[in-house]
């Protein structure tokens, strides 16, 4: 495993916000990532939450508009920010649209061609870059949480889901819950899986939390959706997964905020919750 390339560091909150590029074997690219190592990581191992962002956005949008280091200093824990895709595969038509492609990578492990080559996003997060954060920068891997927003909240709830133990705590803000319902999924996961939709679902949040028999975050998912979110009614279902947790008996905190949208003035209001919600399943662990 090669050591990751320092880009920038920046003093921030009694911590450091930096910026990191290295060779990916999963993606077979160079690909970018942001960390945020809060004060306490200079005396030891601290838990690690990864952050997954939306679509078009990349490993600085979260660092730069969030302002979840302030939270992530009080609690001792480090931020660890993934690109959304690869970037620089020169495949056909990666460009060509902002909801696919270059800046969409929806958190999976791409199977149609010509995708399938780098479009590995899943293998990424949590077969490399979380291994490497915990050997390269000390990070304590097996106190390790997820969230996301948008697309990255559909990735923070399936990977989760999808492997069961790898993370302590989820969360979420406006997730695509339901992605094999919405214009997003369908056409995410027809240029990602393919045709067949019988596939569709082992990415789709609502449906794998439908098939569990047991609740597997037993101290709860917290969700947050804006009620003045313009993509609500047709591309995020919070009330598929909400009845999908009932179903499972999982605990989930899903608050509708009036007046908030999907932009991030609504994740920077409701960021502390989400920080507090991961610290108190991870400091324990």
């Amino acid at each position: 495993m090669a050591a990751p390339e320092l880009l920038s560091a920046h003093g921030c909150f009694g911590g450091e916000q930096r910026f990191y590029r290295h060779d990916s074997s999963a993606i077979g690219l160079p690909m970018r990532f942001g960390v945020y190592l809060p004060p306490q990581a200079a005396q030891g191992r601290v838990p690690v939450l990864t952050y997954l962002a939306g679509l078009t956005c990349n490993e600085e949008t979260f660092a730069i508009k969030a302002g979840a280091q302030r939270f992530a200093a009080e609690h001792g824990i480090a931020l660890l920010m993934p690109d959304t895709s690869p970037r620089g595969a020169n495949v056909p038509g990666e460009a060509d649209a902002w909801d696919f492609g270059v800046g969409a990578g929806f958190y999976l492990d791409a199977t149609e061609a010509p995708w399938a080559t780098h479009w590995r996003m899943e293998s990424y997060i949590v077969d490399e870059l979380l291994p490497l954060a915990a050997v390269e920068l000390g990070l304590d891997g097996q106190r390790a949480g997820i969230f996301g927003h948008s697309m990255g909240g559909h990735g923070a709830l399936t990977l989760a889901l999808r492997h069961p133990g790898r993370f302590l705590s989820v969360s979420a803000f406006a997730p695509i819950a339901a992605p094999t319902r919405c214009p997003w999924g369908h056409k995410a996961f027809s240029g990602y899986l393919g045709a067949d939709r019988s596939t569709w679902e082992a990415h789709d949040a609502s449906a794998l939390m439908s098939k569990l028999a047991a609740a597997p975050f037993p101290e709860g998912i917290l969700v947050d959706q804006g009620l003045a979110d313009k993509f609500l009614a047709e591309q995020l279902y919070p009330e598929a997964f909400e009845l999908a947790c009932k179903a499972a008996n999982q605990p989930l905190t899903l608050r509708r905020h009036a007046g908030y949208d999907h932009g991030y003035y609504f994740i920077s209001t409701f960021i502390a919750d989400h920080v507090a919600h991961h610290a108190a399943v991870l400091k324990r662990a």
